[in-house]
């Protein structure tokens, strides 16, 4: 078993490119089974999820070249629309393939999303929207059945606001007769991203990035090349990481915009934040502020980042308060942070920090990409050496996290833990 060491770095300074968007590219790989010549995608990151993708891709006929960032997808030999369950319920965005690959077969078959423990990962907006594009869909223990023998545009009103689900609508109605209109529609940067994919093979969809988004349905996609845009929720973490002593951290191929509500909440708590047309740098200061967050849904402050603005927010000495109402269960993360030290005390969905307080390296896990950044940056803060396990998570969602917090000066290096000193490990923790 790999586990990250990490030691006490004082403070971080340098420049970090950041990849293309996970989340992104995870929505543009399944799309791209919609069109019917050969698609090219530049900047698509090296990540687990990544390869599971062609792994599915292989199985069902999806011919898949990777070379460094740059994807090659040629759709036209897909033979099959029955996905594997253990590989589709390994990471979360496998529902993407039914909204691509339904108007084509007429039927899918795919295990339920798996990737991130967040306790529930719903998919009841994803099955809203095929039952209101004529589609039936029929769960199962470990998969669900989608079919269709044809699908109409329809007005679909979304009873939250979900990224995934509304992504997975525009490809369900990209090819489906008919006009889609989509109320109450996420306005993430990937929604969009997916959408411009789309726009470029031919697709007519407007109004990305609003609430409301139309969808005129064609019948025929062509091939075309696309670049994914950079990862905001990596770009994010990485200027955060300048204000855990003082540093100055500068992340390049960024779109400014995208982290407006992090970039305001780092201004608040004492951070300095220069942006140029696609670099922004972070400078750190000894005097932190405590402040309130509350995640909600993009433009508000992310969930993905509320975890390491946690670690962020150990050094600013007060009270701080996380409250996280998207994935309440998404504080897994603070029981570690603990087990270094950190103050804080769990109400319901907020966790209540009291920061400035010292932390003291130890064993931690991470049970999940984001609470991996976490605990990584907490250990580059404590005291000693903090050795961090649950590292696949992670590499689900960096290429390189250990070149990537290097190259601004952070002391870490993986390791591997033999079986019997992952019992050890294991029994000293309970």
């Amino acid at each position: 078993m790999k586990y990250i060491q990490a030691e006490y770095s004082g403070p971080l300074n340098g420049t970090v490119h950041i990849p293309g968007a996970k989340n992104s590219s995870l929505a543009l790989l399944a799309a791209a089974c919609l069109a019917d010549n050969i698609v090219t995608l530049e900047g698509i990151p090296l990540i687990d999820d990544v390869r599971i993708i062609a792994e599915i891709g292989r199985d069902i006929g999806l011919k898949l070249q990777q070379d460094g960032g740059q994807v090659i997808i040629d759709p036209r030999w897909i033979h099959s629309s029955v996905i594997d369950p253990g590989k589709a319920s390994s990471y979360r965005a496998s529902y993407y393939f039914a909204g691509s690959l339904l108007s084509k077969f007429g039927k899918v078959t795919i295990g339920l999303p798996g990737g991130d423990d967040f306790v529930s990962r719903p998919i009841d907006q994803h099955i809203k929207v095929f039952k209101a594009l004529g589609a039936q869909v029929h769960l199962f223990k470990d998969y669900y059945v989608v079919e269709a023998a044809e699908l109409k545009g329809a007005d679909i009103f979304f009873d939250t606001i979900t990224s995934g689900a509304t992504i997975n609508a525009m490809l369900a109605a990209v090819r489906a007769k008919g006009r889609t209109n989509l109320h109450n529609a996420a306005m993430d940067p990937e929604v969009c991203d997916t959408a411009n994919f789309l726009n470029r093979l031919g697709a007519r969809i407007y109004g990305a990035g609003t609430e409301h988004i139309r969808i005129e349905g064609v019948s025929y996609l062509d091939g075309g090349t696309h670049t994914v845009i950079p990862d905001r929720l990596i770009a994010g973490a990485f200027l955060m990481a300048a204000g855990l002593h003082g540093g100055q951290v500068t992340v390049m191929d960024v779109i400014p915009e995208h982290l407006g509500s992090c970039l305001a909440k780092l201004q608040e708590i004492g951070m300095y934040v220069e942006c140029g047309d696609n670099h922004i740098t972070a400078y750190g200061t000894n005097s932190l502020k405590a402040t309130r967050i509350r995640t909600g849904m993009y433009p508000s402050f992310a969930t993905d980042l509320q975890q390491p603005m946690t670690a962020l927010l150990l050094q600013a000495k007060g009270k701080s308060i996380v409250t996280d109402r998207i994935y309440p269960k998404r504080l897994a993360h603070v029981a570690q942070l603990r087990r270094l030290g950190a103050e804080i005390e769990l109400r319901q969905e907020s966790a209540f920090i009291t920061g400035g307080r010292p932390l003291q390296g130890g064993w931690v896990h991470a049970s999940d990409v984001r609470a991996g950044t976490c605990l990584l940056m907490a250990g580059l803060a404590a005291e000693g050496y903090t050795y961090i396990t649950g590292v696949e998570h992670i590499e689900r969602g960096y290429e390189d996290v250990i070149g990537s917090f290097r190259s601004i000066g952070a002391k870490l290096s993986m390791h591997e833990l033999s079986a019997q000193e992952h019992l050890d490990q294991i029994r000293e923790s309970q």
